[in-house]
């Protein structure tokens, strides 16, 4: 009789990215020193996106602090994440995403994204992001 593997619905990345949100609640680590070594070992076209974005946040969003979400830097207000950046290879997926929380004000009627595929940070996107960003903690 064969034995049957068991299956408990997550990824080994899913499963990864817990450990690391474990990680985080105990909270040993610098955020900003610990988002900075996350940001450093991503790949080069993801860690100049991120490394972009931890420029220009703290620009946009004085309020919003650093800090590690699921293994992704995210910015937090008042200790809740608010924005995040995933990178393509968190999940092995094909893109970038910046994405935004529930604490996040970008209501809008009955339904609106809160996920934004991003493959390059041009001109354009970080006007787009600037006005998103300005919106969520408003």
């Amino acid at each position: 009789m064969a034995t049957k593997k068991s299956y408990d619905g997550f990824s080994e990345a899913e499963r990864d990215a817990m450990k690391e949100r474990a990680k985080e609640l105990k909270g040993k680590e610098d955020p900003a020193a610990a988002q900075a070594a996350k940001i450093a070992g991503m790949a080069d076209a993801d860690r100049v996106i991120a490394e972009r974005l931890n420029e220009l946040i703290p620009q946009i969003a004085p309020e919003l602090t650093p800090k590690l979400w699921y293994g992704m830097p995210g910015w937090a207000k008042n200790g809740k994440i608010v924005v995040f950046f995933q990178d393509a290879a968190k999940f092995k997926y094909r893109y970038s995403t910046v994405g935004f929380q529930d604490t996040a004000n970008l209501d809008d009627g009955d339904m609106w994204p809160t996920s934004y595929a991003i493959t390059k940070l041009t001109p354009a996107v970080e006007k787009q992001l600037t006005a998103l960003v300005k919106r969520a903690v408003s």
